[in-house]
This record gives structure tokens, C-alpha cells and sequence, in this order.
């Protein structure tokens, strides 16, 4: 079936140049082609475009109302195009990126005043959840993911590493002792993630790919981790969360890392996910550059000496 847009261009093309083989020249195409396209068109209008004779053509009735709305239409269309190629060059347009609640508000949120000023024309809108999200059934340009990936058509660049610790206020463990040995999680009251299946509600897991399980229990359930953590600050119990959760109650001193005889779950990393287009919209590349600038060298909730 041949294109009808090119069909349109060879129809405006023939009519102003009285020719179709001055439009086949213009297009770059041979005069059968063009004649084909024209009567293509006319075939799918069910009406004569042109009466045509050896030397010229020339407008029928339909022809001119035809020719009409091409001229109007063609330049829209033209100009739609222009813009959306423009944004695979220029970083424009609405960039929905998605995020878990907690690093998006503390270690996107703060960043968006400057990845704005330099990139003014494009608006971002930030969807925290830590509900996973389908990047592309969502209507995601992007997304933030921590952990292990799993498979999935998704391109992902790698942000940081999120080293995992178990936490405690210093008033806690005053009351019920120092926890030295993952054995002794079990006599304590450990505050449950019920959105992990490795650090959840009832076990929780250690050594580097988690082949550890312990049995745990406590009287706190959260779907998110900065209510844990300030459940945990309040004195009432253990937590088992992403560094950069504890990071700042860390330094403050309202909790206190467990040095424990296993070694904590090595959760992965954390990922910028984006389609697996060939070349990603200008839009896209720019946040993917601008994080991978951001959380380059050492992470903002490293716990080291600053």
C-alpha cells in the first residue's frame, strides 16, 4: 500500500507544477512512481483529481477543495514532525520519571532545582511509589529502581552501591541490650518491610546473596521505610533498611549500626531504568546524565568522614 502523506506532497506538488514529472524531478522519485501515488490517491477519494492530457494538468472541482486542505494540512503535519525529531536533539517536553518514595524525596527531589536550571525546557514530573510500577505500561519515560534487577527488556545504567545495615536508637538497645549475633534477632523486636520479600515481616536474610535466613518478629509493619526509621528513632525497635535511608539518623546519632557476626544482604545497587529505544529522547539522555553526574564518586549517604 503506498503512503498517503507522500501521495499528498506528490498531489500538491503536480498541481503547482502542472506536471507529474516536474513532481516525480522534485521528490526524487520516477514519473511511474508518482503516477502511481496520484492514482492511488484518487482511487482511495473515489473521485478524478486531475483532467489530465499529454501536455498538462489541471484541477478538477475535487481537485482544487483537495488541494485546499493538503496545503493546510501538509504544514501541520510538517511542523509536528519537526518537533518531536527536535526533542531527540534538544532536551524539551514533559519527563515523567518514576521513584521510590523515599530516595526520591531525599536524593532526587533536592537535585531537581539545578538539572532544571540546566535544562530549562523540560518539565519533570516525579511519581514516588514503593510500589513497583510497569515502566511502559505507566507511560514512564524513566524510573529508579534499588536492588536486584530482573529481567526485563529495560535498558539500566548503575547509580551507586546500597550497602544494607541493621539499626537501632542507642535509647533501645539500653533497654534491651546490645545484638551482636543475627541468632539473637529473634528475641528482639524487629520492624517488618512488608514490601520485601529478603528484609520483610517475618525473615530476614544475610550474607552477601541472602542465603542466610532468620525468623523475626516485632509489632511494626510499614510499607515504607522512613516510617520505619522513624518508628526506630522513637525506641521501638530494630530495622533492616538501605543505607541511604539510615544515613542521615546515622550521623545525627539517633541510631546505631549493628556490628553483627554475618555479613548484611548485598541488595544490588541502585539503577536508572529507561526503555530500550535505540537512540532515547534528548529528554531522557539528559536525566540519565545528569544522575550518573549526580551519584558519581561517593554517594551522598556514604557514612564516611567528610
Amino acid at each position: 500500500m503506498l503512503d498517503r502523506l507522500t501521495g499528498m506532497r506528490v498531489f500538491v506538488r503536480a498541481a503547482s507544477a502542472g506536471s507529474l514529472s516536474a513532481a516525480a524531478r522534485h521528490l526524487g522519485m520516477s514519473p511511474a512512481m508518482a503516477t502511481k501515488h496520484v492514482d492511488a490517491l484518487e482511487a482511495r477519494l473515489g473521485v478524478k483529481l486531475f483532467h489530465r492530457t499529454t501536455r498538462r494538468l489541471s484541477l478538477t472541482e475535487a481537485g482544487h477543495h483537495y488541494l485546499e486542505a493538503c496545503q493546510r494540512i501538509l504544514p501541520e503535519i510538517d511542523e509536528v514532525e519537526a518537533s518531536v525529531a527536535s526533542q531527540r536533539v534538544d532536551a524539551t517536553g514533559l519527563l515523567r520519571l518514576n521513584a521510590p518514595l523515599s530516595f526520591g524525596t531525599h536524593y532526587l527531589a533536592p537535585v531537581m532545582p539545578a538539572f532544571s536550571r540546566r535544562h530549562p525546557a523540560v518539565k519533570v514530573e516525579l511519581g514516588l511509589t514503593d510500589s513497583q510500577v510497569d515502566l511502559l505500561e505507566g507511560g514512564w519515560d524513566m524510573a529508579v529502581r534499588i536492588g536486584r534487577l530482573a529481567d526485563s527488556p529495560l535498558q539500566a545504567r548503575r547509580l551507586a552501591d546500597c550497602p544494607m545495615l541493621v539499626c537501632a536508637a542507642p535509647s533501645y538497645l539500653e533497654q534491651r541490650g546490645m545484638v551482636r549475633r543475627v541468632a539473637e534477632l529473634a528475641q528482639h523486636n524487629c520492624l517488618g518491610y512488608t514490601l520485601s520479600s529478603v528484609v520483610g515481616s517475618s525473615e530476614w536474610r544475610f550474607g552477601r546473596d541472602g542465603n542466610l535466613r532468620v525468623t523475626v518478629q516485632g509489632d511494626l509493619l510499614a510499607n515504607n521505610g522512613d516510617a520505619l526509621v522513624a518508628a526506630a528513632i522513637g525506641g521501638q525497635g530494630l530495622i533492616y533498611q538501605p543505607q541511604f535511608i539510615v544515613a542521615d539518623a546515622l550521623r545525627r546519632g539517633e541510631l546505631v549500626a549493628l556490628e553483627l557476626d554475618q555479613p548484611t544482604l548485598q541488595l544490588g545497587g541502585v539503577y536508572v531504568l529507561y526503555p530500550p529505544e535505540r537512540r532515547p529522547p534528548a529528554k531522557v539522555r539528559a536525566m540519565i546524565d545528569y544522575l550518573v553526574e549526580v551519584f558519581s564518586g561517593e554517594a551522598p549517604w556514604s557514612l564516611a568522614p567528610r
